[in-house]
């Protein structure tokens, strides 16, 4: 009796331990499986057009051009990085409207000026208002932070691809010293020094490349052909079934010779498609190869953990309340240990799979309401 207890107390561990390891397979590996699957296929730049896009870029000379792009902006604050060594220029994509939500970046993570020795920027980025009123606040609210870059151009959802292009152009001109640049929608929460600290890693990494575009890759991502939507593609504008890979643009970090080259072949590209879509079909133009990060959330909300937020880069769709919060409970906590850690990263992974569930299940239901 005594060995068959204790071989069921075996069988019983092995049953548990077999659960455990079933359950972070299915936690963790998704994001495993995207690490690897998601990896696109090294560039070499032996091909001549990559060589030739990459010698341009290298001796690209924005001075001459300086006064004429000047004329493109409404306000387009030049001395931002004058006279400072940029390790990250953040470029937050804002409308003219949300001064509230601008306010709070300024005083939660746009707030990082410096971080072990490294100079952080921010800038916001945007479209003219067509409310006058509205207009003299973004004047002075630019005399009072110097940090808003306005083109002529209205800032519509339709214009959305020609201020990444303003962006770019503004980068390589006014800031061409910049050593990264973090693309951003207002509506994210990034974390700065978790993100800092990985580019720097980056940067004495034995395998560091110039040419850095990273983010969430969203693989085969299909052309939207309904005429009656927002994000329409004509077949004229992009005839493929898919997309090629490219960095979801919620939140990504390309590197200054990346934005260089982006900006050249931007010209030769149909801006009739979504921003992030027309960014990555410069990347491809341009050879510069999507790599993916998984503590990127994409377009996807994370709900907030502290030791999980203290990992990963980005979440989407933060609401200010709740950034106030965060940022908060953030700043006056502790470090966290790796079992706080571990357990942060699976608490936001749970969350994060009970919430789709739950977005599935009201989607089936109000599905099944329209067919009754």
């Amino acid at each position: 009796m005594q060995v068959a207890s204790c071989r069921l107390r075996t069988h019983q561990w092995c049953f548990i331990l077999f659960n455990i390891v079933l359950f972070h397979a299915l936690l963790f590996g998704a994001d495993f499986m995207e690490e690897y699957l998601m990896q696109s296929v090294p560039v070499s730049y032996t091909d001549g057009k990559f060589l030739e896009i990459r010698e341009q870029a290298r001796n690209l000379n924005m001075q001459l051009l300086k006064n004429n792009i000047s004329e493109n902006y409404v306000i387009r604050e030049e001395g931002l990085c004058s006279g400072r060594d940029v390790f990250l220029l953040m470029v937050v994509f804002s409308s003219p409207e949300n001064k509230t939500r601008r306010e709070t970046i300024q005083y939660t993570w746009g707030n990082m000026t410096n971080y072990k020795d490294l100079v952080v920027v921010h800038l916001f980025a945007l479209g003219r208002s067509l409310s006058e009123e509205t207009q003299l606040e973004l004047l002075n609210e630019s005399q009072v932070h110097k940090d808003i870059v306005e083109a002529r151009f209205l800032d519509t959802y339709e214009n959305r691809t020609l201020k990444v292009i303003m962006s770019m152009e503004w980068i390589v001109t006014f800031c061409p010293k910049a050593k990264f640049v973090l693309k951003v929608d207002q509506e994210a929460f990034v974390n700065m020094e978790s993100l800092v600290d990985y580019l720097s890693y980056l940067l004495t990494s034995e395998t560091h490349s110039e040419d850095v575009y990273i983010g969430r890759v969203i693989h085969q991502g299909v052309p939207e052909r309904e005429s009656k939507s927002l994000d329409f593609v004509p077949i004229s504008s992009y005839p493929d079934a898919f997309y090629p890979d490219y960095c979801s643009g919620t939140a990504l970090v390309i590197s200054q010779n990346v934005a260089r080259n982006l900006y050249l072949v931007s010209k030769d590209i149909t801006p009739l498609l979504p921003a992030d879509v027309f960014l990555g079909i410069c990347a491809r133009k341009a050879g510069a190869v999507p790599v993916h990060s998984s503590r990127f959330s994409g377009p996807k909300h994370i709900m907030y953990n502290r030791c999980c937020y203290r990992f990963i880069f980005s979440s989407s769709s933060v609401g200010e309340e709740e950034l106030s919060f965060l940022w908060k409970d953030m700043t006056n906590s502790k470090e966290c240990s790796v079992l706080e850690t571990y357990y942060g990263l699976v608490s936001c992974k749970v969350k994060m799979y009970l919430g789709e569930l739950k977005y599935f299940n009201i989607g089936k239901i109000k599905q099944g309401a329209l067919n009754v």
